[in-house]
């Protein structure tokens, strides 16, 4: 089978990888996959936090489909459990017939949230890294640590031990407290070759609060910050009431749904024009840049992901799915006739 081009050359110099944060999720069922693709899932795999568990795949293969569409995703569910050898494989197998296709895979929240973590650990990260650097489908490891992780001596060592630990990969890491805003951090940064994630989401949080005994920071503006030669941007809605009950409900047991909510957020044409000036201020300064929408249910994630893509493309049109149109009758504008 030929190898399917998803961008047209202009994107190569440099590099831009648009997508979203996971792939396999139940509402983008109607909104993005179709209905009659989906009809063999097994749903019993469906993890209640999980929501990400790649098992139990339908017959047509959301991995395969999506890739016909993005050239990259970032891989949420190794955050939350540790993945076998063989679904990884399977992520390469699934996506051998497209060029250029990247993944990007976050970090066990052993290493980032708890902090506690073990060889054992290491290994099993590394071999799963390793398969996908192999395959040439490796972008790079997202390292993404809570709000309550502040800039101090303290964790900066902590930051360039975990650098060290993972040296052998790019390595994006998202800071959440305000603290290390400041051109102190962003050296440090520098100095570690390690790329400054921008974020955007709401600006809710006080300068501290306590939550369940854990002092919680300010978050970080959207202002893309340059530590390397790669740039990588995540979105994450700015529902700001659903934000703040998640705050507010930090710790507690939650379903998929309620743990989602406060992704729920589709951005505006208007915000996202904001959004793709931003990213050009940047653009030409880079060797890499990856955008990542994470704003999922219903299929958020995906309508502004192709139209950030049209945006930063000096308006070309874009190839998507007949589903996706009648969810988001407003993408009729970028599609390609």
């Amino acid at each position: 089978m030929p190898k399917l081009h998803i961008y047209p050359p202009w994107r190569t110099s440099p590099p831009l990888h648009i997508g979203t944060a996971g792939w396999s999720y139940k509402d983008w069922v109607g909104p993005f996959y179709s209905q009659t693709q989906s009809k063999d899932y097994d749903w019993s795999a469906y993890g209640k936090f999980n929501h990400q568990k790649q098992t139990g795949m339908p017959s047509a293969d959301w991995l395969k489909f999506y890739s016909q569409y993005f050239n990259c995703v970032e891989v949420n569910s190794t955050y939350y459990a540790y993945t076998s050898l063989s679904t990884v494989r399977g992520w390469v197998r699934k996506t051998e017939n497209v060029e250029d296709f990247l993944f990007t895979v976050k970090l066990h929240k052993d290493f980032t949230h708890l902090r506690k973590f073990n060889n054992q650990s290491i290994k099993i990260v590394q071999d799963n890294l390793d398969i996908l650097a192999k395959a040439e489908r490796l972008g790079g490891i997202l390292i993404q640590f809570p709000y309550s992780f502040s800039f101090n001596n303290s964790t900066a060592e902590y930051v360039q031990n975990l650098n060290k630990t993972f040296k052998q990969y790019t390595q994006f890491v998202e800071m959440r407290h305000s603290s290390w805003n400041n051109k102190t951090a962003h050296e440090f940064f520098k100095s570690l070759n390690v790329t400054f994630c921008t974020i955007d989401q709401p600006q809710t949080c006080p300068p501290i609060k306590i939550i369940c005994g854990r002092r919680v920071g300010q978050s970080i503006p959207f202002e893309p910050i340059v530590t390397n030669d790669k740039a990588y941007i995540r979105f994450h809605g700015r529902n700001v009431d659903a934000w703040k009950k998640s705050i507010a409900n930090f710790g507690k047991e939650q379903s998929y749904e309620q743990a989602s909510e406060r992704y729920k957020y589709l951005y505006s044409p208007g915000e996202l024009i904001e959004i793709s000036q931003k990213i050009k201020e940047v653009y030409d300064k880079m060797k890499e840049v990856y955008v990542i929408m994470n704003n999922h249910p219903q299929g958020d994630a995906v309508a502004n992901a192709f139209e950030l893509m049209h945006m930063l493309s000096e308006q070309a049109k874009i190839n998507v799915p007949e589903t996706i149109l009648t969810r988001f009758p407003r993408l009729k504008e970028i599609v390609e006739k």
